[in-house]
């Protein structure tokens, strides 16, 4: 009798945790630009961890009013594809995992990981 309460506890809790969510994928490391802020001075932001496949306005960036960012250098373990407009629209360039970058020439405003 204990056996088979055992076995179905066993089994009870194995199939409460294939039905528990998953948490959302990341990409692993981080993306770093330049932006100008308010002050006119020259800043490096970053997105560390972040989530995938999910458009990711940058923040300094999002005031179309202001410059966009530039220089982006991706080293998360994703590709990276940043946009020129917010929420992912416009022209678009895709960056490599590990280490993808851009020069100062390719103005970023939105970016989404693989």
């Amino acid at each position: 009798m204990r056996l088979r309460n055992t076995l179905a506890a066993a089994t009870g809790a194995f199939a409460l945790v294939l039905t528990l969510p998953t948490s959302a994928s990341a990409a692993t490391g981080e993306l770093t630009y330049v932006f100008i802020d308010s002050h006119g001075a020259r800043q490096t932001g970053v997105l560390i961890d972040p989530p995938s496949r999910e458009c990711i306005t940058i923040p300094e960036a999002a005031d179309e009013a202001r410059l966009p960012a530039h220089s982006p250098v991706n080293s998360t373990d994703a590709t990276a594809t940043v946009f020129s407009g917010i929420g992912c629209q416009g022209d678009y360039f895709t960056l490599r995992p590990q280490g993808g970058r851009a020069s100062e020439r390719l103005k970023v405003r939105s970016v989404v990981f693989s």
